[in-house]
């Protein structure tokens, strides 16, 4: 997983039936929130874990985590199976440090959340932490609600186009991302790999499969346009 880039991940697995309709329209990496500090969780560890196990490379399944100590992610990403783990809460630089001392098999996601005037915190922090993540994910931050992910809400995409040109590190770029705006978003933003929840889904809260499909389309022309640009 280290040479990661024009990727597409879909999060918010609530079933292996979903899980099978988003391999068969080519997603790359499927995301499982768990053990939320809602304590709403969409699907139960142990179903995870079953689907996490069915998949096959390159396809790679993916904890969504607000954990924040070290010791606790790694023990839950090997209950899981996973090899990638996303972390949303507000991990201190030292825990990111400690977790890839302990795991440097785990391929660590860091999420930058972005605000209306934070940019240059964002900035200082990827700076700050950098050698201990692979990949930083982008997210949006919503005022009303305190969420820092799936607000389904977008931001503003100079930050993003900025924190791409100041790490070292690939970064993916998520929220309120749709079929209808994830072209323009990676020409705009260049980044290494999309995300998308919310704005995937029909009225019945499931994936759609005609949004997935167009998701994943739209994005892998537009990495193929900035590839050659």
């Amino acid at each position: 997983m280290s040479d990661v880039k024009d990727l597409v991940q879909v999060a918010g697995i609530i079933d292996a039936e979903e899980a099978k309709l988003l391999a068969e329209e080519g997603v790359d990496w499927f995301g499982f929130p768990l053990r939320l500090p809602s304590g709403k969780d969409d699907i139960s560890e142990a179903e995870a874990t079953e689907i996490i196990a069915g998949l096959t490379a390159p396809q790679e399944g993916v904890l969504i985590s607000y954990m924040v100590d070290a010791d606790e992610i790694s023990a839950f990403t090997t209950q899981l199976g996973v090899k990638a783990v996303q972390l949303h809460g507000d991990v201190t630089p030292e825990e990111l440090r400690k977790l890839k001392d302990i795991r440097p098999d785990l391929y660590v996601l860091k999420s930058l959340v972005v605000k209306e005037d934070n940019a240059e915190e964002l900035l200082q922090f990827v700076d700050e932490v950098a050698e201990f993540v692979d990949m930083f994910i982008t997210d949006t931050f919503n005022p009303a609600t305190g969420a820092k992910g799936a607000t389904g809400l977008t931001h503003d995409w100079n930050v993003s186009a900025e924190l791409v040109r100041r790490s070292p590190k690939p970064l993916m770029m998520a929220g309120g991302l749709s079929p209808e705006n994830v072209a323009d978003a990676i020409r705009f933003v260049k980044p290494a790999a999309v995300d998308a929840h919310s704005l995937l889904e029909g009225d019945d809260r499931r994936k759609d499969r005609a949004k997935v499909a167009k998701f994943v389309a739209e994005s892998r022309k537009a990495f193929a346009e900035i590839a050659t640009a």
